[in-house]
């Protein structure tokens, strides 16, 4: 039987023991305001840095402590927003394991981006990747590697593991893991039942995975450290990327593979067949699995890109099955998650952590974990 980790906030309001000095320890809370309008010229239109709409905003600076514990009357005309946050990849500087990451990234997030907007967080569960890993050793086999030659294990230790939810417990975020899940399948059914619940979803993390899920309703909100800040990721910015709509992203990413999982693509098989190939069959076809169920048929292209899709269908539908992402995880959506997030104990719940975290002095904890 497998095992479903929720862990509840509190709700309860922690009272400051010492006087708060924003200057002294959480530095990251005091970036420099951007002007509304400037743009970011290494990531132009891909990224929504700067938004002229107050509640896309990223680089606002922290509302005033009197604001904090108070209840927002103003209702927004929109729908209401969830957010996702996806913990692993923020627990994480390049590839060695950080605590001091994960509390910058996630101070950014509650003080700039969700403000009481209601969050989930989500972290992979144990085995999670296994079923994958069955269709395909090679998925994510660099990720084990280095964890076998590193001092440090896989994901994170249990100890750190426990901090963690303990952090986001205490700032009034509930906290999923469930055994034999990764949390992108986790996000995935969790989002669908709050899209039927008529809601928007906003899912915080940097997996491009999340793009397969991309629509009106469903945005993406990245961590670019290049800026050290979030930016939203919506419709318009990836059909502005990629020249294409998102229903057929997950239909590419079968046929060009991704080297970062592992997934070897099709050219790795036909070398002719690339990007641009794919891309104007997949406008045509509209998903994968139409267009193989064309090749079936009749001839869909240049007879190089027709062998392929005949040859080597078994192939692109495994990658198919590896890269989807789940949508019927045995999770179900709690309603006091959607309520709005308290955030009175946020100042010194993570001013407390990033003291914390500045004391110890030390590069590193314990087996190569660093802060």
């Amino acid at each position: 039987m497998k095992m479903v980790e929720i862990v509840m906030p509190t709700n309860l309001h922690i009272k400051p023991t010492l006087t708060f000095n924003p200057s002294a320890s959480i530095s990251t809370w005091h970036l420099r305001k951007k002007p509304r309008g400037t743009k970011t010229r290494k990531l132009g239109a891909v990224f929504a840095s700067i938004s002229t709409s107050s509640h896309d905003t990223i680089g606002e600076e922290l509302w005033p402590r009197s604001e904090l514990c108070g209840n927002n009357k103003e209702k927004r005309a929109s729908k209401k927003r969830v957010f996702f946050l996806d913990v692993n990849p923020l627990c994480y500087a390049g590839s060695t394991p950080s605590l001091h990451s994960f509390a910058h990234w996630i101070s950014l997030f509650f003080s700039q981006v969700s403000l009481t907007d209601p969050v989930i967080a989500v972290l992979d569960g144990e085995g999670g990747s296994e079923h994958r890993r069955l269709l395909l050793p090679s998925y994510k086999a660099h990720r084990r590697k280095f964890s076998r030659k590193s001092s440090a294990p896989q994901k994170y230790p249990s100890e750190r593991s426990h901090v963690v939810t303990d952090i986001l417990t205490k700032c009034n975020v509930p906290v999923v893991k469930i055994e034999g899940h990764e949390a992108d399948d986790v996000v995935a059914t969790l989002a669908g039942q709050v899209l039927q619940n008529r809601h928007k979803v906003v899912i915080a993390s940097p997996d491009k995975d999340f793009k397969q899920l991309i629509s009106e309703d469903v945005q993406i909100v990245l961590p670019i450290a290049e800026l050290n800040r979030w930016s939203f990721y919506t419709l318009k910015h990836y059909i502005s990327q990629y020249n294409c709509d998102p229903c057929s992203d997950l239909s590419l990413r079968c046929i060009m593979g991704d080297e970062v999982d592992g997934v070897p693509g099709i050219q790795n098989v036909v070398p002719g067949f690339g990007r641009k190939t794919a891309l104007k069959l997949l406008k045509k076809h509209g998903s994968l699995q139409n267009l193989l169920d064309a090749a079936a048929v009749r001839t869909v292209g240049k007879q190089y890109a027709q062998d392929a899709l005949t040859k080597h269908a078994d192939y692109l539908r495994r990658n198919y099955e590896i890269l989807a992402l789940r949508r019927d995880v045995d999770v179900q959506l709690k309603e006091e998650w959607l309520v709005e997030r308290d955030r009175c104990n946020d100042l010194i719940i993570l001013s407390n952590f990033f003291k914390l975290l500045e004391q110890s002095k030390r590069p590193t904890y314990r087996r190569g974990f660093t802060f």
